[in-house]
């Protein structure tokens, strides 16, 4: 993830913060924590006894003034929650649900804090529940109640856990709340969301809702559809910002509905043949600039583009089409917004209490406190929460990275060692361990991938080997690598084939899946095509280039939204992507290629089953850097099923460029990446090669070939053929 922060719209956001405080509710709530506050003495008037709740017993108190005039809509709604209190006290916790919340080993939270429909003794109502052991009050306020913290005062659990809950009859669907919280240390109050609300408004908007969700899924059997999770099955996503892949009109919040990108995102996914989608954060989040990675609302779709069963109809559709869901999510930090999780009971109840473990000096956020049990239980419920109830196939964890170490992007004096002195985060490292166990242990299909940058080792290796526990790693190595060598021109490449070559010195040391992502195409970065040399034929020679040998590099592969076609512009997450340029040789046939790769890397077995093992890869030569060229075999599980892949990175023919082959026989070509359709050179070369004894590269059989410029071929071999005989005999 890119250095995102949301101080660039701070005058923004407190600004529209200043709008909604104007409003007459806020009013209402403002006045009422002003006499708190000063805890004026009332005055003597003629007053009527009511009953006030307390945990499991009634009390008698002296508040309400007797003379009341007209009954409004307001006081029937008071009257209403009143009856609610002469009831016996409610609760969906059990003495198992708060001793596993104060273990940290409560992962499914979801199911208890929060809003939840539901009833009381045949009564229909909301169930209201949340975390704020550091409270001395806490009211649920509304639209229901005309956001007065005086009617809906919460109870809190007797047992230490510091839970506050109440069951409010007439509260239901759709409802707007948040809670008021009065701080027991310093009597600040402080208006929040909550942070289990499973819908939030539109933002700038604050309120969260209550939400019962309805939906019935297509998709049953999801986790158990063919190949869901195996790492030995074709790989490919498809990185996408909901909000800017395409809008209606050239209006920024102009934004395509879940249900409408099922009809529009879907089919072209399927077209492009991915077999996954990527979505960029989805959660909830105040500020659009973040793109989603400064979340709020870890149990909440964005509102931006439609309601929680209009999200749950489009993972549905793509489902329906065959393609997998990853979803990004990120424990690595959240906003200093204040409505939302920071400072929540008025102490640093979510965030780490140490600056210097609390406060990332980068994205101006702040850092969850790993080490708390409850703090564990919330994010690993929110992560269990998007796999089961919107039957998400994949997350991938941001910013991992920043989360292993205690000196992340700190100076000397700005971080503590640990309690062995080095620098690793152990309560991080404890918690991603867990996470891991937790979600494959749960969902055994599901896959649970890396953004980490580092030489962390074994990120992707099971816990009981010593791993973290991750499904896959984004290798940021091999994408710094590639791009620098392409970005060079091919002049000078044969003083960097180093570049192109040292990648697969690591490649099987983790299940590495190679990105081309948002991240290197964001502003002050160009383009992909736009990095590349040359002329307008030459940028996108290179590029298909470039996309040829990373679909027939080991590992699995992502690209982001716009790149599959050429995008000239930087991505900007305020517009839509450039479809005009679709209209457009070069860009079709940009588009030709990513489809073609697709049905390359998933129809041919030499390419996925040992991806993530040395046994499917095998140089034939690395070696040739004044012709910048390098040759490599891709290998299946069954005897002879191999590719072999030679790759010209020049802008010159080569003929009669011989290079040793594995097996005698007939080869045929199956992808040249110069090929006419693809807006190639359109130079001519044979479809089929014939291999011949005569020993190339340490091998007894080889083949010439004639190279087109700029350009990756694929050879197949097509019939039976006789198994090499070892080097060492031919040499004699």
């Amino acid at each position: 993830m890119a250095k995102k922060t949301v101080n660039a719209e701070k005058t923004e956001v407190k600004s529209a913060v200043k709008v909604e405080a104007k409003s007459p509710a806020k009013q209402v709530v403002k006045n009422t924590a002003e006499t708190i506050s000063k805890k004026k003495q009332p005055e003597k008037k003629e007053v009527k006894k009511i009953e006030k709740v307390v945990p499991h017993k009634i009390v008698k108190e002296e508040k309400v003034p007797a003379k009341v005039s007209k009954k409004s809509s307001f006081e029937v709604k008071a009257k209403k929650t009143e009856k609610v209190n002469k009831t016996e006290h409610f609760s969906l916790f059990s003495e198992l649900d708060i001793y596993l919340f104060k273990q940290g080993k409560h992962f499914k939270l979801h199911e208890k804090l929060g809003a939840h429909v539901t009833e009381n003794k045949n009564i229909k109502g909301t169930y209201f529940a949340v975390w704020a052991p550091n409270a001395a009050h806490v009211s649920v306020i509304g639209d229901f109640n005309n956001w007065n913290p005086e009617i809906n005062r919460m109870d809190p659990r007797l047992d230490g856990s510091g839970i506050w809950e109440i069951f409010l009859p007439s509260v239901g669907h759709k409802d707007l709340y948040k809670y008021m919280i009065r701080n027991a240390q310093t009597g600040e109050v402080l208006e929040k969301f909550d942070p289990f609300a499973r819908f939030n408004e539109l933002p700038p908007k604050r309120a969260s809702i209550v939400w019962d969700i309805n939906y019935t899924w297509k998709d049953k059997s999801w986790q158990n559809r063919p190949n869901t999770g195996n790492l030995n099955q074709p790989f490919s996503v498809y990185e996408v910002h909901l909000g800017s892949w395409k809008k209606k009109s050239g209006n920024e919040e102009d934004y395509y509905s879940y249900r409408e990108l099922a009809s529009e995102l879907v089919p072209y996914v399927k077209e492009l043949g991915f077999t996954h989608i990527e979505f960029m954060p989805l959660t909830e989040h105040p500020y659009s600039g973040s793109w989603g990675y400064q979340t709020t609302g870890f149990f909440a779709p964005t509102s931006r583009h439609g309601e929680p069963e209009d999200f749950m109809f489009l993972i549905d559709a793509f489902h329906e089409a065959g393609i997998g869901v990853i979803m990004d999510w990120v424990p690595s930090h959240f906003p200093e917004d204040t409505y939302a999780l920071a400072n929540y009971d008025g102490t640093r109840l979510y965030e780490h209490q140490d600056p210097r473990k609390g406060f990332h000096p980068d994205w101006k956020s702040l850092i969850f406190n790993y080490g708390r049990y409850e703090v564990r239980s919330f994010l690993i419920s929110s992560a269990m929460f998007w796999a089961e109830h919107y039957h998400i196939d994949a997350l991938r964890v941001d910013a991992v990275a920043s989360m292993l170490y205690l000196d992340y992007s700190r100076k000397e004096g700005e971080w503590e060692p640990n309690h062995y002195g080095g620098n690793e985060n152990l309560e991080s490292i404890s918690f991603l361990k867990e996470l891991n166990e937790t979600l494959y242990t749960n969902f055994p299909a599901i896959q649970v991938i890396a953004e980490e940058s580092t030489s962390w080792p074994m990120v992707s290796r099971p816990v009981y080997l010593g791993g973290l526990g991750f499904g896959m790693k984004w290798m940021m190595g091999w994408m710094n690598d590639t791009l620098q060598y392409f970005k060079t021109d091919p002049l000078y490449r044969e003083h960097h084939q180093n570049d192109i070559t040292f990648s697969i010195y690591y490649a099987f040391t983790e299940n590495f899946m190679l990105p081309l992502s948002h991240d290197e195409v964001v502003h002050g970065k160009g383009s992909l095509i736009d990095k590349m040399p040359g002329d307008q034929w030459q940028k996108f020679a290179n590029l298909r280039a470039m996309y040829s040998y990373m679909f027939t590099h080991p590992g699995t592969k992502l690209l982001f939204m716009g790149c599959e076609f050429g995008q000239y512009g930087e991505w900007n997450y305020k517009q839509s992507l450039d479809w005009f340029l679709l209209d457009y040789e070069p860009h079709k046939g940009m588009k030709a290629l990513i489809k073609d790769l697709n049905v390359l890397y998933k129809n041919e077995t030499a390419l996925f089953e040992y991806q993530f093992d040395q046994k499917g890869f095998e140089w034939i030569d690395l070696n040739d850097h004044r012709n910048s060229s390098v040759s490599y075999i891709r290998r299946g599980r069954s005897e002879g099923d191999f590719l072999v892949v030679v790759c010209n990175f020049t802008p010159i023919p080569r003929e009669k460029y011989r290079i040793g082959v594995p097996a005698m026989g007939d080869y045929e070509l199956i992808l040249n990446s110069d090929d006419k359709k693809y807006w190639g050179s359109e130079l001519k070369i044979e479809s089929s090669y014939s291999a011949i004894e005569a020993e190339q590269h340490g091998r007894d059989f080889s083949i010439a070939l004639t190279l087109p410029p700029l350009s990756v071929i694929v050879l197949k071999p097509v019939k039976k053929t006789k198994k090499a005989v070892s080097t060492k005999k031919s040499l004699k």
